[in-house]
């Protein structure tokens, strides 16, 4: 029996899809859809039957295969296209283009041909590639006129998948579509011609349209399981168009007729002992097989056509395959381990017999295949291409594959592999394989006593070991890097110990020895040409000097992002970034600010996450400090809710947090900053330190509570790194508090000295200079007359920080003052949700059906502003989604009268 026509209870969503089509077509601008369901909810059922009605729709899927191919899916769809696409898609298995290029290239074919449509399925397979030019599509989809529709399984996306991380920073910009199980009464309806017990059917499949459909086709009683279903079907093929779909299920996504073909059954087997296509001491020409194809004959044409007509398989562009993933594993898993153990030989030899084979492809079925050889051939392979794809995170899981044959390799050439598997996860977060890897390395080089091996490992491990929150662990492998490399010939390892150790200085911001080191190091770097050395050595000194408060700290870091951009060094520019997001909010730099948005994008289009976490987390203090509650909070949240157990980032993100629920007094901060608190412990580092005790001060402030104990330890180590600017922030709460704060020996920056001077109106508008509006209301919160008092109460009404109005009121009125305002009237009395008036204008037009797009030009704004006004509006109402946003203002009386 065929597959059951019916499409039920998707409308709704067949409809936003046309509408989308339509809007893009009218000239409306682009349109990014993500549509999610569980495995089964017919997601491809609606793309076809979309596509019925769509025919120039061009559509690629992602592998289920154990490592993605890099930018498979991008490439297949390519193929379906002329011009610029279809050239990325010829030239891929050679010179892969980066997540920019095909972004840049789907935009520009969108321009020459508007009202192109693209369809992504199965992201939950996505490699790291493809989700970063889902993700550059998604922040740029309304510049170029097209429709980009991804489909992914939401039942397949734990807390640390990949994806989830893209689905959060889309944001505003998608509309999200949800498939449903299908209703008791959809499936009674499918059911009816059948036979079957519906409510039992319903039951039993829990509505799963596919499993529905497989339920049914199989002409029996209800099976047990959909894998009962699928090869209840496959049982009632002739043998010849069993291996057929034997054969297409070994080899996903799809499989190529010229494939097909080869893979015949009864084929000899696959010798192993193929050469190296990128060997880890060899040349970079691809390999050939030790023996020709198998000779055998293909299966006949009957046989295809019979598992097309019995529904089980369907053709697409290139070839055939399932018309569902879970029929395809239901057959693969069925296969007895000699039976897939010599198709996944024959897909191996078929593969490496033909033009330009595909390393991951290649990879993947040689693990399958048991071929130790071409593993270790093809895995470094696919590795290296995946990183210059910019998918860093299936380059390490390449480098795990290759080290899961690696046994019977030399200790130096599994050293090295641990050492690129050690990089890639340091560049994903993966930071405790990172560590362990780098750690197991080191063992192989000195049990070969290869000295400058281990040194130059030992020096790279002090990294990975900063980052996972070991810094006197990182201490002691930075000191063990130079001992290893003491008296041995100057070189590039050397360069880079003498780099790692003025990091390490930096981190804990000792001033003279991380400039004294990283002088050093720059010198080495230059006479051995190590441009890694040179740009890791100028971001440190650079760093170093702004944390000082030295404007001059700049030029060093601008060198150092000119040179990582000159030579590719990903890693690097990430870093230039990261570290101006930490000096300007630590000096309050912020004419600086532009470095956090270039930095944002420059890091996700390189695809480096934790570097994108660490931008995001001091964009959010940026905000913060800016009296930006909205924005702040969208930024630390999406941190939190992406990072895992990074300490450093959960202490920056919960710091904001606590202090914007300090500050505008919605919600109890305690929960938040004693978290960050607690992670903290036993650490001497300002970077932790000082957000955690500002935070906590501040809320204690708030409170009525002393401040000099939460203080204390942090105030210690602030006067041995002589931060001046953050002793002087500490100081003035202890100062607003009540308490008198220790001596400061070291002159303060300009805002705080004068407020220590007693010139709080000269030191507020020095605040305001910098943007700093809640900052010039603390300073003034210090004025002894009435006139200041008056004016730090303006300042924090205007900003909504109740909390510290409420402060300042009390002493107004000590002073004898009774005509206190009472701050902004509430504009609108049926406004429980305590919406700004501005919000309340975007939620009006969200009533009226408009897009941010619409909204941002009506109300003379940016997208991104809107976007994160709505993001602010759903969270004040308690809602998801736009439409609920709009029944809840309606319930409530929510507008603009």
């Amino acid at each position: 029996m065929g597959e059951i026509p019916e499409l039920l209870e998707r409308a709704a969503q067949l409809s936003a899809l046309d509408e989308a089509a339509g809007a893009v077509r009218s000239g409306g601008g682009g349109r990014l859809i993500l549509i999610s369901g569980e495995a089964g909810a017919g997601k491809t059922a609606l793309i076809r039957r979309f596509r019925a009605d769509h025919p120039r729709l061009l559509r690629g899927a992602c592998d289920p295969l154990f490592t993605p191919r890099p930018l498979g899916a991008l490439i297949d769809l390519a193929q379906q296209s002329d011009g610029l696409l279809g050239e990325l898609a010829s030239s891929a298995g050679r010179s892969p283009a980066t997540p920019v290029a095909w972004a840049q290239a789907i935009a520009r074919t969108a321009r020459d041909s508007p009202g192109l449509i693209l369809v992504l399925e199965d992201l939950h397979w996505a490699d790291e590639a493809t989700l970063d030019v889902l993700s550059l599509l998604g922040r740029r989809i309304d510049t170029f006129p097209a429709l980009v529709i991804a489909t992914y399984r939401s039942d397949e996306l734990d807390r640390g998948h990949p994806l989830r991380r893209v689905l959060g920073a889309l944001g505003g910009p998608a509309r999200r579509l949800t498939l449903a199980p299908l209703s008791a009464a959809a499936v009674r309806e499918l059911a009816g011609p059948h036979g079957p017990d519906p409510d039992v059917l319903h039951a039993v499949t829990g509505g799963n349209p596919f499993f529905v459909t497989e339920a049914l086709a199989s002409d029996d009683a209800v099976p047990a399981t959909v894998r009962d279903a699928v090869l209840a079907r496959v049982a009632r093929l002739g043998p010849d168009a069993a291996a057929v779909l034997d054969a297409v299920s070994v080899a996903p996504p799809y499989v190529e007729i010229k494939l097909l073909e080869a893979l015949a059954p009864d084929g000899p087997p696959l010798s192993n002992g193929l050469p190296s296509p990128n060997s880890l001491s060899s040349s970079n020409s691809p390999p050939s097989p030790n023996s020709p194809p198998s000779p055998n004959s293909p299966p006949s044409p009957n046989s295809l056509d019979e598992a097309l007509r019995a529904g089980m398989l369907e053709s697409v562009p290139g070839g055939v395959a399932f018309r569902h993933e879970l029929a395809r594993l239901a057959v693969e898993e069925s296969l007895s381990p000699h039976r897939r153990l010599a198709l996944h030989r024959d897909v191996l030899r078929a593969l490496l017999g033909g033009e330009h084979p595909e390393p991951s492809r290649v990879a993947h079925h040689a693990e399958a295949a048991g071929d130790t050889a071409a593993v270790l051939a093809w895995a470094p392979a696919a590795a290296g291409q995946a990183a210059a794809s910019g998918a860093h995170r299936e380059a390490a899981a390449q480098y795990a594959r290759a080290l899961r044959f690696a046994a019977g390799l030399s200790p130096a050439s599994r050293a090295e592999l641990l050492e690129r598997r050690s990089y890639e996860c340091y560049l994903t977060e993966q930071t405790p394989d990172a560590i362990t890897a780098l750690r197991e390395a080191i063992r192989h080089r000195r049990a070969i006593g290869d000295r400058l091996g281990e040194g130059a490992a030992h020096a790279t491990l002090a990294r990975c070991l900063w980052c996972g929150g070991y810094p006197d662990d990182a201490a002691a492998a930075g000191r063990e890097a130079l001992r290893l490399l003491d008296g041995l010939p100057a070189g590039p390892e050397l360069a880079v110990a003498y780099t790692s150790q003025a990091s390490i200085q930096l981190n804990i911001e000792e001033y003279a020895a991380t400039l004294e080191l990283g002088e050093v190091a720059i010198r080495l770097g230059e006479e051995h040409g190590v441009p890694e050395v040179v740009a890791h050595s100028l971001n440190n000194i650079g760093t170093m000097r702004l944390l000082a408060g030295e404007p001059e700290g700049i030029g060093h870091l601008e060198r150092s992002l000119a040179l990582a951009e000159r030579e590719g060094l990903a890693e690097h520019v990430g870093r230039a970034y990261l570290h101006a997001g930490w000096a300007m909010t630590r000096a309050r730099a912020y004419h600086l600010a532009p470095w956090l948005d270039r930095g944002v994008t420059a890091c996700e289009d390189l695809g480096l996450d934790g570097w994108t976490h660490y931008v995001l987390a001091y964009r959010a203090r940026y905000h913060l400090d800016q009296g930006r509650w909205a924005e702040a909070e969208a930024d630390a949240r999406y941190v939190l809710d992406t990072v895992g157990d990074v300490p450093l980032l959960r202490v920056l993100a919960l710091s904001v947090l606590g202090l914007i629920h300090a500050r505008l007094g919605r919600a109890d901060p305690w929960p938040l900053l004693d978290e960050a608190h607690a992670l903290t412990s036993g650490r001497a580092e300002l970077q932790y330190l000082a957000p955690v005790a500002t935070a906590r001060a501040e809320a204690s402030w708030l409170s009525g509570a002393p401040v000099g104990d939460v203080l204390r330890q942090t105030w210690d180590v602030a006067l041995r790194r002589r931060a001046a600017w953050l002793l002087g922030e500490m100081a003035w709460l202890e100062r607003l508090a009540g308490a008198e704060p220790p001596v400061v020996e070291i002159p303060l920056p300009e805002p705080y000295a004068l407020q220590w001077g007693g010139e709080v109106e000269a030191a507020a508008e020095r605040w305001r200079l910098r943007g700093c509006g809640y900052d010039a209301a603390l300073a003034l919160a210090g004025a002894p007359d009435e006139a200041g008092l008056r004016a730090a109460l303006a300042g924090f009404q205007r900003l909504g920080a109740r909390p510290a109005a409420t402060i300042v009121t009390r002493r107004l009125r000590a002073l004898g003052v009774r005509d206190i305002p009472r701050g902004p009237q509430r504009w609108t009395r049926g406004n429980p949700a305590e919406l700004t008036r501005r919000e309340v204008e975007v939620l009006t037009l969200i009533q009226q059906g408009l897009s941010n797009v619409e909204i941002a030009g009506k109300l003379f704004l940016s997208t991104k502003t809107v976007h994160h006004h709505v993001s602010a509006i759903l969270r004040k109402l308690g809602v998801t989604r736009r439409g609920q946003a709009a029944a809840e203002a309606a319930r409530r009386g929510l507008t603009a009268g």
